[in-house]
């Protein structure tokens, strides 16, 4: 009788030991690809390109926790001392997707001079609003702290993120040394401060007439609306935009809803004379970046931007 006791107390530590990490890996290229192709027959997956220029490092642990490590990969132009970077945080509806997916679009925009960096960050199966916020904040830090190391100019950051990601990336942007968004237990001199924000079809306010966000943003936001509407306030990257808001460029798909908030934000930017821009790709769906023709215009609208504001 022992023996079974023992044996399920260890039974119930390992499944709670893999509950603390589990993620839904339901959104994935592939996943997406089979989705659209009856609706869009000519797509492509976007595929990456050998270039000797770039240094790939993956799996780097940029931040521990207890035993939970979080980890980061890398594509370093060499060919210059300091780069700009530009930080790179997946989709997935804060719920889903990985850093690999980030790969392909960050080995094509290292190329054109830049070290681009793919974060992992804890998805909401794990933790809850707003811990992903500090994660990501913390890889940049770590960024910073490596600077030499990563050929990275610290003052040259660039945040992007795709989907769930580009909103955390406008969030990110928005908050600047905003301490309440900042992992107090990181002992980093560095700032989690980035220099421009490039949001690829991610919303800007969460409660909006122009938003439909409801079951997996609650999820993350601990809450719905009514239940939680001061998170659902806070994590909008329209609550904080200011005079302090670095330059933001707007890739947008065809459909509205994935960026709600968007041209309030440009209002506030406009009268603060900070630069912005929008590039809408027309009859485009959403997750268009993973798919060729519109992996290119992504690449394209991205890298004139970041060479405007760095170059």
């Amino acid at each position: 009788m022992r023996k079974i006791r023992l044996f399920l107390l260890f039974f119930f530590i390992a499944i709670d030991a893999q509950s603390q990490y589990s993620i839904d890996t339901s959104y994935t290229v592939q996943s997406t690809y089979t989705k659209l192709i009856k609706k869009y027959p000519f797509i492509t997956i976007a595929k990456a390109k050998e270039n000797k220029d770039i240094n790939p490092v993956y799996d780097l642990v940029y931040y521990k926790e207890n035993t939970r490590e979080l980890h980061l990969d890398a594509f370093i132009y060499k060919k210059q001392k300091m780069n700009p970077a530009v930080i790179m945080i997946h989709g997935g509806g804060w719920r889903s997707g990985n850093k690999n997916q980030m790969h392909v679009l960050g080995q094509e925009i290292a190329s054109k001079g830049y070290s681009c960096f793919t974060i992992e960050y804890r998805l909401s199966l794990e933790a809850k609003y707003p811990q992903a916020i500090y994660d990501v904040k913390n890889a940049i830090k770590f960024i910073k702290d490596n600077a030499q190391k990563f050929h990275v100019d610290p003052n040259k950051i660039a945040i992007l993120g795709c989907s769930s990601g580009g909103q955390m990336a406008a969030l990110i942007g928005t908050t600047n040394g905003d301490l309440a968004f900042d992992d107090v237990q990181n002992k980093s001199k560095s700032t989690s401060n980035v220099h421009a924000i490039i949001d690829i079809d991610g919303i800007l306010a969460f409660k909006h007439p122009e938003s439909e966000e409801g079951e997996m943003a609650a999820f993350w936001l601990n809450g719905s609306y009514e239940e939680n509407p001061k998170n659902w306030q806070n994590a909008s990257a329209l609550t904080h935009t200011n005079k302090n808001t670095p330059p933001t460029l707007f890739i947008d798909s065809s459909l509205d809803r994935f960026h709600a908030g968007r041209d309030d934000m440009i209002a506030i930017l406009n009268q603060n004379n900070i630069y912005n821009d929008v590039k809408t790709i027309e009859k485009s769906p959403h997750s268009f970046w993973f798919f060729n023709p519109w992996f290119d215009d992504t690449v394209k609208y991205t890298t004139q931007f970041l060479d405007k504001i760095f170059k």
